[in-house]
Parts: C-alpha cells; sequence; structure tokens
C-alpha cells in the first residue's frame, strides 16, 4: 500500500483522516459534555441528575478515546504540528486534561454519599468538566484560524512566543462560545433522545436557544473572516506536495481574504458552512417537536459542518505562524515519511471499521430511553 499511493495523496488522506476523528470526537464525546453542561440546569432534582448521568456513564468511556486517537493522529502524522501545538498550548491543554480527569472521578465519587453538598459538588464538577474542554478547544480553534505566534529554529525545534491570557482575544473567545453553545446543542439533542417528563422538557429549551445562538455565533465569526478581520495565510512557493517536510523552503505571506479563496476556487466546499449553519438551525426547530431522532442527526450535522468549515478554509495549512509567516506548518512540509503514513494507514483500515462496528453495537444494545421510576428500581436498561 506504501508503495500503491502517492506520497501527496497519503497526506491528503490523513488530512482527512484528522477531521474525521476531531468530527467523531465532538459528535460522541461532544454529548457527554453537552448533557454535563446542562445538568445543573435540567436537573432539579437528584433523580432527574442522575437520570442525566445515566444517559451517559455507560459510553463516556468510549468516547474519549476519539480524544486520544486525534493526539496520537497528530504525534504520528504530523510530529512538528503536535510538538508546536502541545508547547504553545501547554496550560491550556493541561487545564483540559485536568478538566477531563475530574469528570472521571467525579462520575465515580458522585454516588459515594448521599449527602446534598456531596453531591452537588460532583455535579458542578461535571459541569466543569464538560465547559472547560469545550470552551479552550473552540478558542484554540480561533488562534489557530489567527495564527499562532511561533517560529521554528534551523533545526526545526518550535519556539512558541506568546502567552496564555494572549489566547483569550475577542475572536478567540467567540469561537470558544460558538463551542459551547453548539455543544450544549448537542447534549441538549441527546437527552432529547434519551429521556422523558422534565428533563427532556427542560432539555429542549435550553437546547434550543443554545442551538440559535450557536447558528449566529457561526454567522458572525463567517462575517468576521469575510470582511477581512481575519488574516489568512497563502503559500506563494516552494512547497512541494510530494517533497519530504521541509516548512524553511517555502515563502508564506498574510492576506486578509486568504481563508476565503478555498471557497472561492472551490465552490463544492461551500456545502461545509451551509450545512454548519442549517443543522444547527434545523436542531434548535426540531428538538422543540417530536422528531427526536433527527434532532440529534441534525445537531451532529451542524457540528459537522462548522468543524469541516474551519478545515476547508485554512487547507494545506494546518498551523500558520502569526510571528514567522514562513514556519508555518502545512499538510505538504509537516507529514511524517511516506514509509511512516502508508503503515498508518493499513493500521486504519484494518482496525477503524472494527472499531466502528463495536461503537455501533454498544449504541444499539443501549438503545431507548432512561426512565427514572425504572432507574431507581435497578432495573432499568443500564
Amino acid at each position: 500500500m506504501m508503495e500503491l499511493i502517492d506520497y501527496e495523496v497519503l497526506k491528503v488522506i490523513w488530512w482527512l483522516l484528522l477531521g474525521i476523528i476531531l468530527i467523531g470526537f465532538a459528535l460522541t464525546d461532544g454529548f457527554d459534555m453537552g448533557a454535563q453542561m446542562l445538568l445543573p440546569a435540567v436537573g432539579a432534582s437528584d433523580e432527574e441528575r442522575q437520570q442525566v448521568l445515566a444517559t451517559i456513564k455507560p459510553v463516556w468511556e468510549g468516547n474519549q478515546v476519539w480524544f486520544i486517537v486525534g493526539g496520537a493522529t497528530f504525534f504520528a502524522a504530523w510530529p512538528m504540528v503536535y510538538a508546536a501545538a502541545f508547547s504553545g498550548f501547554y496550560i491550556a491543554m493541561f487545564i483540559v486534561l485536568a478538566a477531563l480527569i475530574f469528570r472521571a472521578v467525579a462520575f465515580t465519587f458522585r454516588g459515594m454519599s448521599d449527602d446534598k453538598n456531596w453531591r452537588a459538588f460532583w455535579d458542578w464538577s461535571l459541569f466543569c468538566g464538560g465547559f472547560v474542554p469545550a470552551l479552550i478547544f473552540g478558542v484554540a480553534v480561533g488562534n489557530v484560524l489567527q495564527g499562532v505566534p511561533f517560529h521554528l529554529t534551523p533545526a526545526n525545534l518550535p519556539v512558541y512566543e506568546g502567552s496564555f491570557f494572549g489566547l483569550l482575544n475577542p475572536f478567540g473567545l467567540l469561537a470558544g462560545l460558538l463551542s459551547v453553545t453548539m455543544i450544549m446543542l448537542h447534549g441538549a439533542s441527546w437527552l432529547a433522545v434519551k429521556t422523558d417528563g422534565n428533563v427532556q422538557k427542560r432539555a429542549r429549551e435550553y437546547g434550543s436557544r443554545a442551538g440559535l445562538v450557536a447558528a449566529l455565533l457561526f454567522v458572525i465569526a463567517g462575517i468576521w473572516v469575510l470582511v477581512g478581520g481575519i488574516n489568512g495565510y497563502v503559500i506563494e512557493s516552494g512547497a512541494d506536495p510530494a517533497g519530504i517536510a521541509n516548512p524553511h523552503a517555502k515563502t508564506v505571506v498574510i492576506d486578509s481574504g486568504a481563508w476565503m479563496a478555498n471557497f472561492a476556487n472551490r465552490s463544492w466546499m461551500w456545502v461545509a458552512p451551509i450545512l454548519g449553519i442549517a443543522g444547527l438551525v434545523g436542531a434548535a426547530l426540531l428538538i422543540r417537536g417530536k422528531s427526536e431522532v433527527m434532532c440529534l442527526l441534525s445537531s451532529g450535522a451542524g457540528v459537522a459542518g462548522v468543524i469541516a468549515t474551519s478545515g476547508l478554509a485554512m487547507f494545506p495549512f494546518i498551523m500558520p505562524s502569526s510571528t514567522d509567516p514562513g514556519s508555518s506548518l502545512t499538510v505538504w512540509d509537516a507529514s511524517s515519511s511516506h514509509l511512516t503514513l502508508g503503515i498508518m494507514l493499513v493500521v486504519v483500515v484494518v482496525f477503524l471499521p472494527i472499531i466502528l462496528i463495536y461503537t455501533a453495537w454498544v449504541y444499539r444494545v443501549l438503545r431507548g430511553k432512561v426512565n427514572i421510576k425504572e432507574l431507581l428500581k435497578g432495573s432499568g436498561g443500564y
């Protein structure tokens, strides 16, 4: 397989696979985090909060694997991107990991006491375990779109020149809020499918609002980029799609309209932002009715459209540099070797279908609603 597929094609395949993995993470662990964010709002009693948690407890660990796979993909396919991202965003990533670890602890410790204060503490811990990662992931994407302040040494070692608080700029925060509301809608759509009674009713209400806000924020972000408020990057020369990793060989210029160029040159790419807006608005409307599964599918389409829009706008850039544009990392000059990408693709072709089939089987086994009465009897489907 390594010899049959051109190096350039392999690079594009892995760029597509990365997008699929990120979307998979947002769609699966996303509804977990969304349900966690909604926990204090939709659960008026301890029984109702138990109902919410029962919808995600059986699957959250498996869903989180997508996050690990995403990190592994960066490490194996684009080691320089991995190094630059995890050094530059070190504090932010540490906060995300702490929140995810605390989430795991909260799932276990919450039921160890019936004390109201004890459970309230772990409930808010679960809220933070959903809110913090969703916010920081969005802020990170917003900053990548603007360019990350780093440069590469002659030995291709990344040197980050920014600060943690520098990430909290207006566009970064806008992207963070978009991520939070989008994930909240997805979590509400999941709860609409998996719960009934008052929890479902409140999830519908909050989800509808979150979906409309997310769609509005997505449009605002698009207009911000369109009018030139966010600079993009263009490769002028020196990038060899079939060449070995060598970021210093190219020349990059900053252009205020660059992130819209791909959409202007390839009209089919407009499918992504249209899907994003239609999916978010559609879910916000469907969640008020009885089309529960269609609502979840619509919110998933919205999430996929938003993420795909960012990736398509930036291609072939993965991490542009705002302080030294020539150090920007792209699909063409930051990928691993032909042999490495080929071996990894063989592994993916063998194991990804197995994972997807097993995941589908798990969700089929766990299908159906979580009812409070049956849950308290201990005879529910979980």
